[in-house]
């Protein structure tokens, strides 16, 4: 089901007034985000929860605060208009104001261990579980407070996305960004353990000889969520984030 029809569906339940789908109307700059950083094998996977309202609801990129975007990860592109928007949370794309503190951290954590997007690219990746918004005239609605008759389809899309996802990338960790992020993927790469998540053909020029590889299921870890919603997130979160990647083995 296209992304655009999820988003529809979901718009019918009950208290949500607006369903925002920026792989639909901000496909431009996430294509960009894709062709430019999403290439090759990646180690290590990070998965939000969706979209926030002033980041990825507005640039179409995972935590897509604007200056963070524009200026470290060199994208900018045109913003279609969505057909229903919320007055209180309009879509200004790239011209809108607010900064959205989770991708300020997020990508500030990345900008200050790795220096390039070229480096954190070369075997980083970062997307969201659930590419959908959804608001409540104005107030955001994340995806676990859908009501049960939504929320199921929902997920069981959202687990396929992430596994035809995580088979392209291969990695061989998969770091959820906040507890029900978290929960997901271990849910959604269930079907795969003990199994091999993917498995790697030969490349063009390989030997002819040369066997196919197995991919094992990648490893599931936690990070504590950038929210400014969450208290602990408030007391030097980019510092809590790195031991706890560095203590897991990822860093």
């Amino acid at each position: 089901m296209p992304w655009s029809e999820a988003a529809a569906i979901a718009a019918h339940a009950p208290a949500i007034t607006h369903v925002y789908a920026p792989l639909t109307y901000a496909w431009a700059p996430h294509e960009a985000y894709l062709r430019r950083y999403g290439s090759g094998r990646k180690r290590v996977l990070f998965v939000g929860m969706n979209p926030g309202p002033f980041g990825m609801v507005q640039t179409g990129i995972p935590f897509g605060d604007v200056p963070s975007v524009r200026d470290w990860l060199g994208i900018i592109a045109p913003v279609e208009a969505p057909p229903r928007q919320d007055p209180k949370k309009p879509v200004r794309g790239f011209s809108c104001p607010r900064r959205e503190v989770s991708g300020v951290r997020l990508w500030g954590m990345f900008a200050k261990r790795f220096g390039t997007p070229q480096r954190f690219f070369a075997d980083h990746f970062v997307l969201n579980y659930c590419p959908l918004a959804f608001l409540a005239h104005g107030r955001n609605v994340t995806p676990d407070k859908l009501p049960a008759a939504v929320r199921e389809p929902l997920l069981t899309q959202c687990d396929a996305y992430l596994r035809a996802v995580v088979s392209l990338l291969q990695p061989e960790w998969v770091v959820g960004i906040g507890q029900w992020a978290t929960k997901r993927v271990a849910q959604a790469l269930a079907c795969t353990a003990g199994k091999e998540a993917a498995i790697v053909l030969p490349e063009k020029g390989d030997r002819p000889d040369r066997p196919a590889q197995t991919i094992p299921t990648p490893k599931v870890v936690t990070m504590l969520h950038p929210s400014p919603a969450s208290p602990a997130a408030n007391r030097g979160w980019a510092a809590q984030a790195v031991a706890q990647l560095e203590t897991a083995g990822v860093w």
